[in-house]
């Protein structure tokens, strides 16, 4: 897609290569004596308060330069040396995108009236020696930083305005333009998806769901630099960035650091000592800032969620109607099945080195909003972009967009990448038993485990949204069936759904109340179900592992064999416990337990198999503003943890900060004791007035994934 196509039969190759006497009709100036009109100024109207700022939508904006969005008309003053008379002089603008040479040009035509969608201009008021042009830019235009050159014809040639930044102009996607492929016809939604600058990130479980608030800050000063800087490293051309399909899939590239120097660098060790842990991050703004500072080192360190929330800051920053999205028990298919594959040996132990399939207990990812005229026309508005690198995508990590009604209806024949979300969010988890002759057999199916409480923060409230059925039917109905075949069958194992197994015994494993308590013995509930009409025996195996969120397995807690003994029709609970000290010094960052069951029912050889994971609950961090929440005025919060181990805690750091509050601090606060509780005051100057939410974490090896929020209302000074 080029920057955009001008009028008036004006090419993007730029005016500087027609003779000097040619006018736009081509015809022939007579000779005249030398005498040129100069300028001496542009305004820009590019203020915050100015109308370009206000009726673009961009006035949160921090930053010198103007910044509109295309497919809009902008306003600008030219000041000549001279009245300008249109008679005698003529006039274009030339705007050039990008930094290298080779990168796209396109010349601006004053015109008598002004047709829209392409790039033109048009003289409204003329007031002594300036003139007033109103400025239009097309729907297709590519975005970014364009140089602006006011280029005057006379009849004794041409003369160009100097090269000023200041009089540069930033482009980005225009949501309110109904031409725009990223239009969005909502004004509620527009709000939420472009500009609102502080969002909701998930975590945790299917059923102990947790949530963090996060900082987008894509208005903050020095991101939207930050962002273009992002861009400009990549190798994406500066003609094709006018494509959001493009632009997603190469942030989607640029948020990562393995390939190609990106924002974030991803580590999932426990070993953060040259960075920052990926659970300390309370916001997007930090990263960028330093990303761009560094001249494009990545930043340490960051997670799933870290890599979304940053995706959503530099897309909505950009103009793509964005959000974060929270799967859980999302799995990471590795060899294109469209299954999650569980490998047993003979006795039904899990073979771990075979077993390289993963269910994360949650993924982050984002969804970006746009058309796909690439696509059948029923396949465009949100599509998934995941920037947590994964697998690579044509040679780079990368993912989508991918059409989320594609993924849906099992349509994984699509680009970008919709096999791998299909895998994510809809396959099933199948256990396959080694045989004496070194084959597999498949033994058991689980449909509804993967893709549970697919979630978002509601539009307009703190509230989570539940959109689990934008990316499936209903589990079990013939329309989630029918979509999961249609995938299989453009998968590594075309004939996974050729056979069925028996079911007359069940397992089902459960949580009592919300879960248990880090620094708590964990108990869970392990219900048989027998519904033949003749008794059964099982003998079972368990073994409890502890895994990282992504499903990677880490440690091996506890191990145990249990004799069960049902009567017809019989409904057995039995509970389960995990004591503290067989897991404690084991878990890490976001991870979890996992409880296997496998075993055989002795009357029929039915095969038991299932996989059960939770996770321990964290404490808070409670915040309490202390007094009024005035604008430029010191105020002060306090900031209260306990610790909820029977063990003291080493080296423990808190981060705080808020937008409109205070920039990210670091408190290095040191050892805390057994059961301990910690007080902490912070001292700021509140710098923007309204709604403003104050955030912060607490780090150390020990525990992690402890943080909180509080809301805080900055009212003027009387």
């Amino acid at each position: 897609m080029s920057a955009g196509t001008a009028c008036s039969g004006v090419t993007d190759a730029g005016r500087e290569n027609l003779p000097a006497a040619v006018t736009d009709t081509g015809r022939q100036n007579p000779p005249a004596a030398a005498h040129e009109i100069t300028v001496r100024a542009i305004d820009l109207l590019k203020s915050r308060k100015d109308v370009n700022r206000q009726e673009h939508h961009t006035n949160r904006y921090f930053g010198d330069q103007l910044i509109i969005r295309r497919g809009q008309t902008f306003q600008m003053w030219i000041e000549f040396s001279e009245p300008f008379d249109p008679k005698k002089y003529k006039l274009h603008l030339q705007l050039k995108l990008g930094p290298n040479p080779k990168d796209p040009k396109v010349t601006v035509p004053v015109v008598e009236d002004l047709q829209n969608n392409c790039w033109e201009a048009k003289i409204t008021e003329t007031k002594d020696n300036k003139i007033k042009l109103s400025v239009n830019s097309p729907p297709t235009a590519a975005i970014g930083r364009y140089h602006l050159n006011v280029v005057t014809e006379s009849p004794s040639g041409h003369t160009t305005s100097p090269n000023n930044p200041d009089n540069d102009i930033i482009i980005l996607f225009n949501p309110w333009c109904e031409d725009d492929a990223v239009y969005m016809d909502d004004e509620s939604t527009r709000n939420e998806y472009v500009l609102n600058d502080v969002g909701k990130l998930y975590y945790g479980t299917s059923l102990q769901i947790g949530s963090r608030t996060w900082n987008f800050g894509q208005f903050a000063d020095g991101i939207l630099a930050a962002c273009l800087f992002a861009l400009e490293r990549s190798e994406t051309p500066a003609s094709d960035l006018g494509d959001p399909i493009i632009v997603a899939r190469t942030v989607s590239a640029m948020v990562n650091a393995p390939d190609d120097n990106g924002i974030l660098e991803g580590n999932w060790s426990g070993d953060y000592s040259d960075g920052t842990s990926p659970t300390s991050w309370s916001g997007s703004v930090e990263i960028l800032k330093k990303y761009h500072k560094s001249g494009g080192t990545p930043v340490k360190y960051g997670q799933c969620w870290v890599f979304s929330g940053v995706t959503t800051t530099v897309l909505r920053c950009l103009g793509i109607p964005t959000r974060s999205i929270t799967n859980f028990s999302s799995a990471h298919d590795s060899d294109v099945s469209m299954t999650i594959d569980v490998y047993l040996d003979e006795n039904l132990k899990p073979i771990n080195e075979l077993n390289i399939d993963s269910i994360w207990n949650f993924h982050v990812w984002n969804e970006a909003w746009m058309s796909r005229p690439d696509l059948p026309i029923d396949l465009g508005g949100w599509q998934v972009v995941d920037a947590t690198p994964q697998e690579t995508s044509q040679g780079t990590y990368r993912c989508g967009p991918a059409s989320v009604e594609a993924v849906r209806n099992g349509h994984v024949n699509f680009q970008y990448d919709t096999p791998f979300v299909f895998g994510e969010v809809n396959s099933d988890k199948i256990y396959w038993k080694r045989k004496a002759d070194g084959t597999f057999s498949k033994v058991q199916c689980e449909k509804k485990l993967v893709g549970q409480c697919i979630s978002t923060k509601a539009v307009g409230s703190d509230r989570r949204e539940d959109i689990t059925n934008n990316y499936k039917y209903p589990e079990g109905s013939e329309e989630e069936r029918n979509a999961v075949e249609t995938a299989s069958r453009y998968g590594s194992k075309p004939d996974t759904y050729s056979t069925s197994v028996a079911d007359d015994v069940t397992i089902e494993i459960a949580m009592q109340g919300e879960g248990p308590k880090m620094g708590e013995d964990a108990k869970l509930s392990i219900t048989f179900k027998n519904t033949s009409s003749a008794p059964r025996s099982a003998s079972l195996y368990s073994e409890a592992s502890v895994i990282f969120y992504t499903g990677v397995h880490k440690a091996t807690v506890k191990k145990d064999h249990m004799q069960v003994e049902l009567k017809v029709n019989e409904v057995k609970t039995l509970e389960w416990i995990l004591p503290y000290e067989n897991y404690k010094g084991q878990l890490m960052d976001q991870a979890a337990l996992m409880l296997t069951l496998s075993g055989r029912v002795s009357q029929t050889n039915q095969i038991l198999v299932t996989q059960y994971n939770f996770r321990l609950r964290t404490p808070n961090i409670i915040i309490t503003p202390v007094g009024n929440a005035v604008l430029g005025k010191e105020m002060e919060a306090k900031l209260t943890f306990n610790n909820p181990l029977p063990r003291g805690l080493k080296n423990v750091k808190f981060r705080v900060e808020g937008l409109g509050l205070l920039s990210a601090r670091e408190i290095v606060y040191g050892d805390v004791a057994s059961l301990a509780p910690v007080t902490i005051t912070v001292k700021f100057a509140p710098t923007l007035p309204g709604p403003r939410k104050l955030l912060a974490s607490m780090y150390c090896q020990q525990l992690k994934q402890v943080h909180g929020v509080a809301d805080i209302v900055v009212v003027k000074p009387t």
